[in-house]
């Protein structure tokens, strides 16, 4: 049974959406405020979230930005009524894994839904050790030079494709549909982008100028093989 905390302050929506996405593989904890979902998460663990950003009492990026900076990796849906393209870089970069805009189809919705709980683990069982990095997709840990680097789920989708196929230029149509599989066709052009952005923030010495996760202008991005 997969548990899915939905924080919606509207009460007819949020209705909506628990009834949708309850079944015998799932049951759905709605809450309305920002104070009612941390209260839940501490007597409840969740295999996703899914957050509004407007709420009576803050933002559901507040929630977001919490949660990943206690290091949890679990996967996180921002549903907003912004549909500025700036607001999903912002969600995007507070380490979102995907954002939907209000108004939506319940059936976009459960399909975004089912393709973060079917993600789960990389199933790599070994522990690839790449110049400074030591990568245990298994276990979910990712180090460099011997400190952890805490990723979320879809930047470790991403660097694992792009480790696998190390020294190979990987095009952006091919990572968008191994990272956000059978959810590709709802992936907004420059969420590869944010994530690619982000995973460099985190791994490389300077971001700016990469020395691994290098872009490949006209087809997408490569992991460089060091020599």
């Amino acid at each position: 049974m997969k548990n899915i905390l939905l924080l919606e302050d509207d009460h007819t929506l949020g209705k909506g959406i628990t009834m949708a996405l309850t079944g015998p593989e799932a049951s759905v904890f709605c809450c309305s405020t920002l104070a009612e979902a941390r209260e839940t998460m501490v007597t409840n663990p969740f295999d996703l979230l899914i957050l509004d950003i407007n709420l009576p009492d803050g933002s559901g990026l507040d929630l977001l930005r919490q949660v990943r900076s206690e290091g949890t990796a679990t996967p996180v849906i921002l549903l907003t009524a912004n549909d500025l393209e700036l607001d999903e870089v912002t969600g995007l970069e507070a380490g979102a894994d995907d954002y939907i805009t209000k108004p939506f189809s319940l059936a976009v919705l459960r399909a975004r839904v089912n393709a973060q709980l079917r993600r789960g683990a990389p199933s790599v069982s070994r522990t690839l050790s790449i110049g400074p990095f030591t990568f245990d997709f298994d276990r979910m840990d990712f180090r460099r030079d011997g400190a952890a680097v805490e990723l979320s789920k879809t930047e470790q989708r991403l660097l694992r494709v792009l480790v696998e196929n190390r020294g190979h230029a990987v095009s952006r149509a091919t990572l968008v549909d191994r990272v956000w599989t059978d959810g590709a066709e709802f992936v907004e052009e420059n969420a590869l982008s944010v994530t690619v952005k982000r995973l460099r923030s985190k791994l490389e010495a300077d971001p700016a100028k990469p020395d691994y996760l290098k872009t490949v202008y006209g087809i997408g991005y490569t992991w460089a093989v060091k020599r």
